[in-house]
């Protein structure tokens, strides 16, 4: 499902945790995301970056405002509806979410399988060619802690990219040192944004960021008073 240019393909609006929690305090963030947006935000903490992730995929209850994901509120559908909508954002998290007892192929494609009418011949064959452009080999079939940390990124950029998803939250999803990985990576992410996804770029360090500040539309630094945006932006 394509978001309509009109609607915004994340809203945060006045949203307050219920509860908080280490590293996310009960500030009211907003936020709006249109489709083929980018927005590039700092956090130095990143358990802090990983629950505003959270957030924005309606996995952190509200006290008050909204989280609205291509136009639904996270927080009037049930839990199948839900899962679905995740089924359309493309994740890198600090956590990984690697289920060692499966092959990586498994652990990139299922997220997908359970969300779209994509028949799985060609599925597979999209995870090859993003694998092989992010550069890997194939598609990894081993588990993923068989993987070294650089190919395990790679696999993560794939299960991201996978599926044209409408909203990608990517969480430090380059380091410094990962200089091949930079050009594939940049590449996509323009790909993305020009067929209409939003982008969430979030890392410790605005360095990361490179010449791609210029491209984005909006900047900001997360803190434990909330989401601001930074200076220049």
């Amino acid at each position: 499902m394509t978001t309509p240019r009109d609607v915004p393909v994340l809203e945060l609006r006045e949203a307050r945790p219920a509860l908080e929690s280490e590293g996310l305090l009960s500030s009211a963030y907003d936020l709006r995301l249109m489709p083929g947006e980018c927005a590039l935000i700092r956090s130095r903490d990143t358990v802090r970056a990983g629950l505003f992730a959270d957030l924005c995929t309606g996995m952190v209850g509200l006290r008050d405002g909204s989280v609205r994901c291509q136009g639904l509120d996270w927080a009037t559908m049930d839990e199948r509806e839900r899962w679905a909508l995740r089924g359309r954002i493309g994740r890198v998290s600090q956590v990984g979410s690697w289920v060692d007892l499966f092959g990586t192929h498994f652990n990139i494609l299922t997220p997908v399988l359970h969300h779209t009418r994509i028949p799985t011949e060609q599925l597979i064959a999209e995870a090859t060619e993003l694998a092989v452009r992010f550069g890997l080999p194939g598609l990894p079939v081993q588990a993923p802690g068989r993987l070294s940390p650089l190919d395990l990124r790679r696999a993560a950029l794939v299960r991201a990219f996978l599926g044209e998803p409408a909203l990608l939250i990517l969480e430090d999803p380059v380091e410094v040192d990962m200089t091949d990985l930079l050009t594939p990576f940049l590449g996509m992410l323009t790909q993305a944004r020009d067929q209409g996804a939003a982008v969430l770029w979030i890392t410790r360090s605005a360095a990361l960021w490179g010449g791609y500040r210029d491209a984005a539309t909006s900047r900001y630094r997360l803190i434990d008073e909330g989401l601001f945006p930074m200076r220049g932006a």
